[in-house]
């Protein structure tokens, strides 16, 4: 596979990533966390500058651009595994609230507030959705480092 088949494909299974994550949210009632929230930054980097790398015909480059970001998204992913998992202390944007005034603030406080990234909302086939998407992301930066990998190695 070449990088521009290899790109259009990483450009799609983004915005289907994002499709499903704000299916999810908005269709599916689960609310995200903090963590699930950051986890959509790198898939719709990839939409975005993948879209413009495909327009210009810079699709080495934006392969290149796919691959960094979705290493980041792994690691993100595996970190919220992690958290999930009880092997990583949740970080400050995972904890919710700020000191509420009174008994009614509290009770508004804790009414709107997110779910902790510790907590698991949704589990597929025993997974987290944290989980899944760490498989997915890993699935995808093989694509990306593979097709860069042949093109280099073809000239």
């Amino acid at each position: 596979m070449t990088a521009r088949p290899a790109l259009a494909a990483l450009v799609a299974a983004s915005v289907l990533a994002l499709l499903v994550a704000y299916g999810l949210q908005h269709l599916g009632g689960l609310r995200p966390c903090h963590f699930c929230l950051l986890e959509r930054w790198p898939y719709g980097g990839i939409a975005l500058f993948g879209g413009i790398a495909l327009g210009f015909r810079f699709d080495t480059l934006g392969l290149a651009l796919a691959a960094l970001l979705l290493l980041g998204e792994a690691g993100l992913a595996l970190y919220h595994v992690g958290i999930e998992a009880g092997v990583f202390q949740l970080s400050a944007g995972c904890i919710a609230g700020s000191g509420a005034g009174s008994v009614a603030e509290l009770k508004a406080q804790m009414m709107n507030a997110p779910p902790t990234c510790d907590q698991v909302t949704a589990r597929l086939f025993g997974l987290s959705l944290a989980a899944w998407n760490a498989i997915f992301a890993l699935v995808l930066l093989f694509l990306a480092t593979m097709t860069l990998a042949w093109d280099y190695f073809r000239r």
